[in-house]
């Protein structure tokens, strides 16, 4: 547990090589909702952030200290590092990190990938909450049913879907040590389909796309981390809501944000 931190940390940095050429396209619609891929949909998506720019063979801390880094655009600044949620869910972020030895960085761009920060985000295939936990991944860390709420309201819990996702990239850190790609893609398409083509990320349109994005996702955080806040742009009807699309997934329904205290 000492050494999981920088671990993941150095590790990811490595990743980040591997995926230089991991751009991001997106666009804002008239409602205010941002829509990011990984590849160019339609005529829609533009250019938000390019790979190779982000990346750079790996050595993201020197390019940020010497501010050799070329920032991402406003667009994408603001609608990721300025999205009301990720304020209001940071202390369960932190203190889950901080709990179970991962990056902050690393939740956020789960979250991010996952919901675009909606904690009552449903997937078409039962993913719940902000961090996209299935049900039976719930059950296996020991959460049940109780007599007022079921697994399912339980799950939808911000506090209690974060501690299991962060509980489970812990437990997946250990099992691929080294390996931050495969715990990306572990948490998309499960432990069972990495270890079935011999610890090597899965065939998958969808899976591949996901290692890509949460990888960008990961590298702007730990960014914003250290240089602080993004810029702020405005949005249309004042909005903020990211909704993602990645390439070969059923897109999420579109679901009202709940308000929490």
């Amino acid at each position: 547990m000492t050494t999981l931190r920088a671990i993941l940390l150095a590790s990811c940095l490595a990743l980040a090589g591997t995926a230089a050429h991991a751009d991001i396209y997106g666009y804002v619609d008239a409602q205010g909702n941002a829509h990011f891929s990984t590849e160019k949909l339609d005529s829609r998506y533009q250019l938000y952030a390019r790979g190779d720019a982000m990346f750079d063979t790996g050595r993201l801390d020197q390019h940020v200290s010497a501010g050799e880094h070329k920032p991402l655009s406003p667009a994408m600044s603001r609608q990721l590092g300025e999205h009301p949620n990720l304020k209001k869910f940071e202390p369960l972020l932190q203190k889950a990190a901080s709990e179970y030895g991962l990056q902050p960085a690393l939740l956020k761009a789960i979250m991010a990938a996952e919901s675009g920060f909606n904690p009552a985000a449903v997937s078409p295939k039962g993913a719940i909450g902000l961090m996209q936990v299935m049900p039976e991944t719930a059950e296996r860390y020991g959460l049940q049913a109780g007599a007022r709420k079921s697994l399912e309201q339980k799950l939808a819990d911000p506090q209690t879907n974060i501690r299991l996702s962060a509980r489970y990239l812990r437990d997946l850190s250990r099992l691929f040590p080294d390996k931050p790609e495969l715990v990306i893609a572990s948490y998309n398409a499960g432990e069972g389909a990495v270890q079935k083509y011999r610890n090597t990320i899965p065939p998958y349109p969808e899976t591949r796309n996901y290692v890509k994005l949460v990888a960008q996702f990961y590298q702007f955080f730990r960014m914003t981390t250290d240089q602080g806040t993004a810029p702020t742009l405005s949005s249309p009807n004042g909005s903020r809501r990211i909704r993602m699309t990645i390439p070969g997934r059923a897109p999420l329904p579109a679901i009202p944000t709940p308000q929490y205290e």
